[in-house]
């Protein structure tokens, strides 16, 4: 199992976002893994079984998914910067979007 997992729900929509880019960068701006969410909105295989302790983040092509529901949106990407503390750890990083707002959370 990836160390890292991501998904996305459309909360306007109130689906899950499917088919969006996300991208895995290292705080050195090195891109490690990057995937596609699926039809469940989620990536469970971004990137390796561990990593270094440090500091990652995740890129979020949002401006492409909305741009494909013909949506108008405020953020044409989301980045998400976190610290990897426990090399051993899972970390699951949600997103909830819609066109003009985001949220994140550490999940489980």
């Amino acid at each position: 199992m990836s160390q890292i997992t991501t998904h996305i729900l459309d909360s306007t929509a109130g689906r899950p976002a499917a088919d969006v880019a996300v991208d895995l960068v290292t705080g050195a701006g090195e891109v490690l893994a990057t995937g596609r969410t699926n039809d469940d909105g989620r990536i469970p295989d971004l990137g390796p079984e561990s990593l270094e302790p440090g500091t990652y983040r995740l890129v979020f092509a949002v401006g492409e998914y909305f741009a494909r529901l013909e949506q108008e949106a405020f953020y044409p990407s989301v980045t998400i910067d976190f610290t990897v503390a426990d090399g051993e750890q899972h970390y699951h990083v949600p997103l909830l979007i819609c066109p003009f707002a985001y949220s994140t959370y550490r999940g489980s």
